[in-house]
């Protein structure tokens, strides 16, 4: 504007036409400077604030009366549609309608705040099936976490017999996220027979609760070595593991499908840090003919609602197992993995009721420890 005045006082009349020519040139170069000098002022500030970069890409329109509000151009994400504002909502403030812009994106990871709230967090386990192997662990995990106020995790953690120094966050870290009013769980069945883990499991927490799938210990052990030979083909005869002298009936302790079923022993150890109503026992055996009444008892002693009944089961002849009825979101039911319900080794007679009778004493101190006969005869 100023080079416009300036040259039409200098100029005669005569050059209007040039004059005209040097005013719109004059217009033209204020303009380009105007652009050149602002772009770059908000190019200063944006290029080291993300926040302030995201910004820049909305605008205030009115909307709802005429009330100024952020409101994101075609470069934002997430648009405001005043439909669903209520006609007295309070007025923002200026911050709040900024992380309203800025931080709420669809695709983003959530805020902790906010995961927390529709996600849960992630917690030490409030109960663990803690034995026994080749018992039946991995069908009561499988039934029980059908229901909606379970969340388990699906692999065995080993934590607190192999992973212990990896520390509580580590474990934590493994677990699944739940809400408030939810129980998480996990299962290893190794640990009731691990010396260490009841200690560790106290440490923790003394309010843990405890579930120990038991079944008849001869039965148990056939069915360990049968899944082990399955593996290692080439592995001695189940007499040879089992006996130190067969015509003695001396039996060896020592091999681990024989000593996991010694039951009482590891559980005395498991009562010097639990109490016994601490301690839930599921019985193998009834868990195949009935498998509702013994999630039903397992639901009682973890404080939930019978919500998994009968109509969840449907027995697999094939398999000689339950299985769980079709989903409603499933296009087949759900049965447990090929080693579930697998065909036992045959073994000598002579050698199953030497075993029986090496069992029987520890069997009857069992059930009196645990007020409940199990009939493993």
């Amino acid at each position: 504007m100023a080079y416009m005045l300036l040259f039409s006082r200098v100029l005669p009349s005569s050059h209007r036409l040039t004059r005209t020519s040097i005013c719109l040139f004059a217009l033209f170069f204020s303009y380009l400077c105007y652009c050149v000098l602002f772009s770059s002022d908000a190019t200063m500030q944006t290029s080291g604030d993300p926040a302030a970069a995201a910004l820049s890409s909305c605008r205030r329109v009115p909307v709802d009366g005429g009330k100024r509000r952020l409101q994101k151009s075609l470069s934002c994400v997430l648009p405001l549609d005043p439909r669903q504002r209520s006609a007295h909502a309070p007025q923002q403030k200026p911050d709040q309608r900024a992380a309203l812009s800025y931080g709420t994106v669809r695709n983003a990871t959530p805020s902790p705040s906010m995961g927390n709230l529709k996600f849960g967090n992630k917690k030490l386990p409030n109960a663990i099936i803690v034995g026994v192997k080749k018992g039946g662990t991995r069908a009561v995990l499988e039934f029980i976490r059908i229901h909606p106020d379970v969340r388990a995790v699906g692999t065995e953690t080993h934590f607190f017999d192999r992973n212990y120094d990896r520390g509580l966050d580590w474990y934590r870290g493994l677990m699944p996220r739940t809400l408030e009013s939810q129980i998480t769980m996990e299962k290893t069945p190794s640990y009731f027979v691990t010396k260490e883990t009841p200690h560790r499991i106290s440490a923790m927490s003394q309010d843990t609760k405890l579930i120990v799938v038991v079944r008849d210990p001869v039965t148990r052990a056939i069915s360990d070595y049968t899944q082990t030979l399955s593996k290692t083909p080439d592995l001695p005869s189940f007499q040879e593991l089992a006996f130190r002298n067969q015509s003695l009936g001396l039996v060896d302790t020592s091999w681990n499908a024989i000593r996991i079923g010694l039951y009482v022993l590891h559980l005395e150890n498991w009562l010097r840090y639990f109490p016994l109503a601490q301690i839930h026992f599921v019985s193998g055996e009834r868990l195949i003919t009935d498998p509702a009444g013994e999630l039903a008892r397992v639901q009682d002693f973890l404080g939930l609602k019978r919500i998994v009944t009968d109509k969840h089961f449907y027995f697999n002849r094939t398999k000689g197992f339950p299985c769980l009825k079709k989903p409603e979101s499933s296009s087949s039911p759900r049965c447990l993995g090929k080693s579930k319900g697998r065909t036992h080794v045959q073994i000598d007679r002579e050698a199953i009721e030497q075993l029986r009778d090496f069992y029987r004493p520890y069997n009857v101190k069992f059930y009196e420890m645990v007020g409940h006969d199990f009939r493993w005869e």
